[in-house]
């Protein structure tokens, strides 16, 4: 089976984009019924069997017709260029031992997103516009009861109801470039490796170094910002991504999260400019060879702020900054690999034995994280009897800052912080199209980075052990 999705809107395919509050009902009422009027009179072009405008893969297929595509809407409005996708992340994660606490909870996302063709519906040629948002409920057992660096899952935040990204897309130079612009989010695009895709943990997506770093936990989920990002792919096998994003996507925040400061998604602050640059070579794409995917790129901030106790999705942490110091033009470079080592043979779709890995690394000066590295192998559609399934098992690590480091050796704290380590062995089981159980296992070292434990600050937080289910729905 392809890589988890972190957004239901990576399975729009073309229309809606790549791939850790619900998308306007108003705005979805007016387009499909703009859209549907003209379009129920017309002859839709099928795709087989298949209901046009349905994400892949969706539930929907193994249901009469009639479930995916209620009174024909859906295949209308697909032949006026609007597609619709909604998924439903559930999950049980639970500490049975370690941490500052030991308890188990459940939390879930619901995700609606909505693509335009606005070459199909008006004739603009290249013209694409996407929006999606978030209802998000539950409590985050990474904040509750480890505060660790690595969220536990990548769909952990403020309990809310969001909107998420908005933007328009124009395609030119036979698709070749595209600039995209509006609320965009840096981890649709930047700094993705397929591998990790096959985890819970939100650092296989957005890395606890770029969480903790960036201000407020930079421009990803569940907060994007407004930008304005260009690609281009002269080839099929090389591409360069450059985007410019507000560097706070909360805005002048003086709450403790930074979601409060921004609870629906509707504030598009302006502030200090984030740079990402990012090269992508691919090579041995061809029939039967092992494709692999290298990248190279960073980030720099122009301005400066001063760090918080918060981290990916404005999750609180259990590692504290160095009282006013200020982070200044802060930047990182990175670079991500993807390598399949054993390929099934007789499949267009790549599937087989894979290797990826990420390496980051930024100043100690100012930061909190100064490397990040993860490794780890899946196995994707290697039992003949269970074609469709994936195992991930990963490694990653998060490295205190010298300078965080030095300061508590200074002020002789008990316990001086150094790293986090993440181990994660998870399976998705299709149960079928577009439904996956997904058992997860996760142990930490040094939760937090090795910081003092709440209850009593003279010893650290214990090494934890997470064990979690999840489903996941496409319709």
């Amino acid at each position: 089976m392809a890589r988890q999705p972190r957004r239901v809107a990576d399975n729009f395919g073309a229309a809606g984009g790549r791939r850790r509050r619900s998308a306007s009902a108003c705005a979805l009422f007016v387009l499909a019924w703009a859209g549907a009027q003209p379009a129920m009179a017309q002859t839709i072009e099928q795709e087989g069997d298949r209901i046009p405008g349905l994400p892949e893969p969706s539930i929907a297929v193994s249901f009469p017709r009639e479930f995916g595509d209620p009174g024909g809407i859906r295949s209308a409005l697909a032949g006026r260029g609007i597609t619709y996708a909604i998924n439903y992340i559930g999950e049980v994660l639970g500490n049975p031992t370690g941490g500052f606490a030991q308890e188990a909870f459940y939390d879930g996302r619901l995700e609606v997103a909505l693509s335009v063709d606005l070459e199909k519906m008006i004739g603009w040629d290249g013209l694409t516009f996407f929006t999606n948002g978030y209802q998000i409920h539950g409590r985050s057992i990474t904040a509750t009861d480890l505060g660790a660096l690595m969220p536990v899952s990548f769909i952990e935040a403020f309990a809310s109801t969001r909107l998420f990204e908005l933007w328009l897309e124009q395609k030119l130079l036979g698709d070749h470039l595209s600039l995209r612009f509006g609320q965009l989010s840096a981890d649709s695009e930047f700094l993705i490796s397929e591998g990790a895709g096959a985890f819970l943990n939100a650092s296989w997506g957005w890395p606890a170094i770029a969480g903790i770093n960036i201000p407020d936990g930079g421009p990803a989920y569940p907060l994007a910002a407004p930008a304005v990002r260009l690609s281009f792919n002269p080839t099929d096998n090389l591409g360069f991504l450059v985007g410019v994003f507000s560097g706070d996507p909360a805005g002048d925040c003086a709450a403790d999260l930074p979601q409060e400061c921004n609870p629906n998604g509707l504030d598009f602050p302006l502030n200090d400019p984030l740079l990402f640059i990012e090269a992508a070579i691919k090579y041995n794409q061809g029939e039967g060879a092992l494709p692999g995917t290298l990248k190279l790129g960073g980030w720099k901030l122009y301005g400066s702020f001063e760090q918080t106790a918060t981290g990916s999705a404005g999750l609180p942490i259990g590692l504290q900054p160095v009282p006013g110091v200020l982070a200044e033009h802060d930047h990182a470079l990175y670079l991500v690999l993807d390598q399949m080592i054993y390929r099934l043979p007789g499949d267009d779709d790549p599937k087989g034995v894979a290797v990826f890995g990420r390496i980051i690394g930024a100043p100690s000066e100012g930061n909190m994280i100064e490397l990040y590295w993860e490794a780890g192998l899946t196995l994707d559609g290697v039992w003949s009897a269970r074609p469709h399934d994936l195992l991930g098992i990963g490694f990653a690590y998060t490295g205190v800052s010298a300078q965080i480091i030095d300061y508590n050796k200074e002020q002789g704290f008990p316990v001086i912080p150094s790293f986090e380590g993440m181990l994660e062995v998870s399976y998705a089981a299709q149960i079928m199209p577009g439904l996956t159980l997904q058992p997860d296992f996760q142990y930490f070292w040094n939760p937090g980075g090795h910081v003092g434990d709440p209850e009593d600050p003279t010893t650290a937080v214990p090494n934890a052990a997470v064990f979690g289910l999840r489903s996941t729905v496409n319709y």
